[in-house]
C-alpha cells in the first residue's frame, strides 16, 4: 500500500488522472510492437514449413512449445514483478525477447526452431502480466473495462502489425529476417516503456483510490500475512470460481489461437491462395481483435456496471454462429473469407476475460491472478495446436470439423461462465 492515504476516486488530484493515462497509453504503445517477438509464426507458417519441410503435426509441436513456454512465463512473471517490480520486469521480458527471436532465426529443424521459440514465449509472457498489475493499480473496477477494452485493442493491433509487418518481411526477405530484426523494435520500446511510466501512485508521490466495488474491494481486503511469498496462489487457486474462469479462458484460447494458428494454413493450402492473397483476408481476423475491446469495456462500465459475465455469453454465442459458417463455406471466396474472419474477430474481442482476471484478483493479486488465468489460456492453445495438427494430418484434413470443434467450445464455454458471478 501507499504511504499516502488513499481517497474516493472522485477525489484524486488531476495530476493522478494525468499519469494514470500516461501509464496506460504508455503500456498500449509498447504492447503494439510486443507481438513480433512472439506470433510471427502465424503469417509466416506456409514459408516455414515449405522451408523446412514440416508436416502439420511439426508445425503443431513448434506452436505448443510457444504457447506453453508463454503459459509457464505467466505462472512466474506476475507474482514476482509484484515482489521485485513491475516496469523492470515488462523491459527484461522485451529485450530477453528479440534475444531468443534471434536465434529462433537459425533454426535448420523441428527441434532448433522449437526450442528457441518456446524460450522466447517463456520471457515474452513477461510483457502481459505485470503490466496488467500496474494498470490496477492506477484505474479502479468501475473504470477497468475502458482501460482494458484500450489494452485489447493494442493486442488486436499488435496482431494486425505483426501481421503486416512479418508478412511483408517475410515476403520480400525471408522468414528469417522477420525472426531476427522485427523483434529489436519490441526490446526498443520495452526500454521507452520502463523510462515512462512508475509501477504505483506512491512512486511519484500520489494517493491510491480506495477500491468501492465489492468484486475487487473483497481480494484487497484480505490479511497482507496471507498474501506473502505464494499466498496469492493459495488464495486464487482455493477459489471456485476464478478457477472456472481460467478454464473459460482456456477455452476462448482453442478458438481465439485455434484461428490464427490454423486460417493462413487453410486459405493458402486448401482455398489455394498466394502468400499475398493469404495475408490479405487473414488479416482481417486481427483487425476484429483491435475494434471490439474498447467497445466491451465501455458498454460493461457504463451500461452494465461493470458487470463482464454478459459481454463474455454474448461473445461466445456470436463467435459460435461465425466459425460454424466459416466451416462450412468454401475458402476460396476471398471477400467471403475476409467478411467472416472480421466478423469472427469482432465477436471474439468482445470477451473481457482478461478484465475478470484483474478484478478477481484486486490490486494486490492482479499480476499473479492475471497471470494464472492466462497460463490457463496457452495450456489450452498449445493443446489445441497439437490435437488439430494431428487430427489434420491423420485424418485427411478435414478442415470442418475442426471449426466446428472451435464453435462447439464456444457453446461450453457461454454455460461455464453462467456460474462465475463477476
Amino acid at each position: 500500500m501507499s504511504s499516502v492515504e488513499a481517497v474516493r476516486y472522485a477525489d484524486l488530484p488531476r495530476a493522478y488522472h494525468v499519469f494514470k493515462w500516461r501509464v496506460l497509453l504508455a503500456f498500449a504503445g509498447f504492447y503494439l510492437f510486443a507481438y513480433l517477438g512472439r506470433f510471427s509464426l502465424y503469417p509466416l507458417a506456409p514459408l516455414v514449413k515449405e522451408d523446412l519441410v514440416l508436416n502439420n503435426v511439426q508445425i503443431a509441436i513448434i506452436w505448443a512449445m510457444l504457447f506453453w513456454g508463454f503459459g509457464l512465463g505467466d505462472v512466474v512473471h506476475g507474482r514476482l514483478s509484484e515482489a521485485f517490480g513491475l516496469r523492470l520486469w515488462v523491459m527484461l521480458g522485451a529485450a530477453l525477447t528479440a534475444v531468443f527471436n534471434w536465434a529462433t532465426s537459425f533454426a535448420v529443424s523441428p527441434l532448433t526452431m522449437a526450442v528457441p521459440l518456446g524460450l522466447a514465449g517463456f520471457v515474452n509472457a513477461a510483457c502481459w502480466a505485470p503490466a496488467m498489475s500496474m494498470i490496477s493499480q492506477w484505474w479502479p473496477r468501475s473504470r477497468r473495462g475502458v482501460a482494458l477494452g484500450i489494452v485489447g485493442t493494442s493486442a488486436g493491433g499488435a496482431m494486425l502489425v505483426m501481421w503486416t509487418l512479418s508478412g511483408w518481411v517475410g515476403a520480400e526477405w525471408g522468414w528469417r529476417a522477420a525472426f531476427r530484426y522485427l523483434p529489436l523494435i519490441t526490446a526498443v520500446m520495452g526500454i521507452a516503456f520502463y523510462l515512462l511510466v512508475r509501477d504505483r501512485p506512491a512512486d511519484v508521490g500520489l494517493p491510491e483510490y480506495v477500491e468501492e466495488d465489492e468484486v475487487s474491494a473483497t481480494p484487497e481486503s484480505i490479511d497482507p500475512e496471507r498474501l506473502r511469498g505464494l499466498g496469492p496462489y493459495r488464495v486464487l487457486l482455493g477459489n471456485s470460481r476464478f478457477l472456472l474462469a481460467c478454464h473459460v479462458k482456456g477455452l476462448e484460447n482453442v478458438v481465439r489461437y485455434g484461428l490464427t494458428t490454423w486460417v493462413a494454413i487453410y486459405y493458402s493450402e486448401v482455398g489455394g491462395l498466394s502468400i499475398e492473397s493469404t495475408v490479405l483476408v487473414t488479416i482481417l481476423l486481427p483487425v476484429g481483435y483491435l475494434i471490439a475491446p474498447p467497445l466491451s469495456g465501455f458498454i460493461s462500465d457504463h451500461f452494465l456496471n461493470s458487470q463482464r459475465r454478459p459481454l463474455v455469453i454474448s461473445s461466445c454465442l456470436a463467435s459460435a454462429g461465425i466459425i460454424a459458417v466459416i466451416a462450412l463455406v468454401p475458402p476460396s471466396n476471398e471477400v467471403l473469407g475476409a467478411a467472416l474472419l472480421l466478423a469472427g474477430g469482432v465477436a471474439m474481442g468482445m470477451s473481457p476475460m482478461s478484465t475478470v482476471s484483474v478484478d478477481m484478483g484486486g490490486r494486490r493479486m492482479a499480476g499473479t491472478a492475471s497471470g494464472v488465468l492466462d497460463a490457463h489460456g496457452y495450456l489450452y492453445a498449445g493443446a489445441q495446436a497439437i490435437v488439430f495438427g494431428v487430427v489434420l494430418d491423420m485424418a485427411g484434413s478435414p478442415w470442418p470439423i475442426v471449426f466446428l470443434v472451435m464453435a462447439a467450445t464456444r457453446l461450453v464455454s457461454a454455460y461455464m461462465i453462467k456460474s462465475v458471478r463477476v
